[in-house]
């Protein structure tokens, strides 16, 4: 039953995304706000089905850190769900991504409508000055920055390595950083069937603005992986998930 669950409702992710991006693909000749409109329609079709079909809930917890504003936010990035779920819940969310994103058919097309900024990995020094600018821009536009400090997708449980973009970010916008921790990867696995149950991305009080590097990339990666294999701890989260030896 849970493997019949899983692939409807793979199913319905894949094709529910390609009906909103055609039937409401107009919205790419529009403003920012009718093609982000769109996006926020995508996200939160997919995540009925979740629930509905696949059987699990998404849960945020830390509501009163979740910005309706300009804001940079630090997520820990375990699967797909981090980028639906974050679409969701944020109002104008733009997300620090790898360029090659952009080039999909339909996503990519709004990714570049809305703004998202594209990440050129081979592009070094460059790409790093560019995603700051493009950050600042975005930023001054009351946008939500999200940016993976990992870098890619990390597997439940594995050793955490955090990359030096967040830390541009952090110092050349100078705003605080709000830290987002989340159990994702045992509800959404890159491989496997979808187990039922509550998927939860906790806000965490932010990091203000000012701290030196060092000290910054410390905080955040204690914050985010602290509270992160809290929610691996929990009782219904933990039954599913083995950490690794």
């Amino acid at each position: 039953m849970k493997t019949v669950r899983t692939f409807l409702f793979v199913v319905w992710f894949y094709l529910s995304m390609a009906v909103v991006a055609v039937g409401l693909s107009p919205a790419l000749l529009m403003g920012h706000r009718q093609a982000m409109g769109v996006v926020h329609i995508w996200a939160r079709t997919a995540l009925w089905g979740y629930r509905w079909i696949a059987g699990v809930k998404v849960q945020t917890l830390g509501r009163e850190h979740v910005p309706t504003g300009g804001a940079l936010v630090a997520s820990k990035h375990q699967g797909l769900l981090d980028f639906v779920a974050l679409i969701a819940v944020l109002p104008d969310p733009c997300f620090v991504l790898k360029k090659e994103l952009t080039h999909m058919p339909f996503l990519g097309w709004f990714g570049v409508k809305t703004k998202m900024i594209a990440v050129d990995r081979d592009g070094h020094a460059k790409a790093l000055k560019d995603m700051v600018r493009n950050a600042r821009d975005r930023l001054a536009e009351g946008r939500q920055i999200i940016i993976f400090p990992e870098g890619t997708r990390a597997e439940v449980g594995a050793k955490p390595e955090y990359k030096p973009g967040i830390a541009a970010l952090y110092r050349e916008l100078e705003t605080p950083c709000i830290p987002v921790a989340t159990d994702s990867g045992v509800w959404w696995p890159a491989k496997g069937t979808i187990p039922q149950g509550v998927a939860t991305f906790e806000f965490l009080e932010p990091i203000p603005a000012g701290l030196k590097r060092a000290p910054f990339m410390v905080e955040l990666e204690q914050r985010i992986e602290t509270a992160s294999t809290a929610l691996l701890a929990s009782d219904d989260t933990r039954r599913r998930f083995k950490p690794q030896a």
